[in-house]
């Protein structure tokens, strides 16, 4: 069984801090501006531009950590510090489907 996509005790104490209410408005956000920022990771890898893949991957990173969705935001941070050139279609596919999965979990908690 694979391990969950969202810390539940993460996503819990961020509930505990700034309330569910606000909590359910992130997670809404955040399921908005991710798909164009993996979006913008894919272009900006097909453009060859570092600046733009680097500024995606942190801002995908930085919003994962928010809600405890650990492995999508370290498989950003691993794109972020590599950079471009290290980056594959077969890593940002996996990032696009660890991002899914996340989706997934976080729909299921805002809406507990």
């Amino acid at each position: 069984m694979a391990a969950p996509a969202i810390d539940r005790a993460a996503f819990a104490e961020l509930q505990a801090t700034a309330g569910a209410d606000f909590v359910r408005e992130l997670v809404d956000t955040f399921l908005e501006e991710a798909p164009p920022m993996l979006a913008e990771l894919g272009e900006a890898h097909a453009a060859g531009s570092a600046e733009a893949f680097r500024r995606a991957a942190h801002s995908l990173k930085s919003n994962a950590s928010t809600f405890g969705a650990a492995t999508l935001a370290a498989m950003a941070r691993e794109l972020e510090l590599q950079g471009l050139a290290a980056a594959t279609p077969a890593s940002l596919a996996a990032l696009a489907r660890q991002y899914d999965a996340a989706a997934v979990e976080l729909k299921a908690l805002r809406d507990e």
